[in-house]
């Protein structure tokens, strides 16, 4: 794969993952976490993986992510990884309200950030975004993350279809469990 990968909570679990495989495929990725991974990168992949530490919320961070991605090759995707899992409940809906808010805006900033430049580069780019089969079958305990989810996949087929005219692509994998630290804990 040729170009630049921006994806966001990358340092650990699951983005850990689709970083060194977007890396071994060729593609220089940066790594858009509010920490840096404690973990080295395997040896081989040195210099093809940088980090930005910040919030993907954050809108300026998550630009400074894109300009990295550009210095180092064209910017030719953007996986919306990051997520915020505390549990709520409707007894809560203040609580429930600012989880689900979380979730999504990390998914809307990267949209935004990514669509933008692929539009004025006029090149053709994919977004990635991942949900959860939660966003279908929810889980106990879950609900804001539920909610998050399913508001990802929608946002996902509205960008898709508003933005597939441009030679862009915005799908979303819904992951299923998948046996990480933080799925262990």
């Amino acid at each position: 794969m040729e170009g630049a990968v921006v994806v966001t909570g990358g340092s650990g679990g699951v983005g850990r993952g689709i970083v060194t495989r977007l890396a071994e495929d060729g593609a220089h990725v940066v790594v858009l976490d509010p920490t840096s991974s404690s973990e080295a990168w395997p040896a081989h992949l040195v210099g093809r993986i940088e980090t930005v530490v910040g919030s993907a919320t954050d809108v300026a961070i998550a630009e400074s992510a894109a300009d990295r991605a550009e210095a180092a090759g064209s910017l030719v995707g953007w996986v919306n990884n990051a997520a915020v899992f505390d549990d709520a409940g409707l007894d809560d809906p203040a609580h429930v309200m600012e989880v689900v808010t979380a979730n999504v805006e990390l998914a809307v900033v990267g949209c935004s950030v990514a669509i933008r430049r692929f539009v004025e580069a006029g090149a053709h780019g994919s977004v990635v975004n991942v949900s959860s089969h939660q966003a279908q079958r929810a889980v106990r305990g879950a609900l804001p993350y539920a909610t998050a989810k399913a508001a990802v996949e929608g946002l996902t087929r509205a960008a898709a279809v508003d933005h597939g005219p441009d030679g862009i692509r915005v799908n979303a994998v819904a992951l299923g469990s998948i046996h990480t630290a933080r799925y262990a804990a």
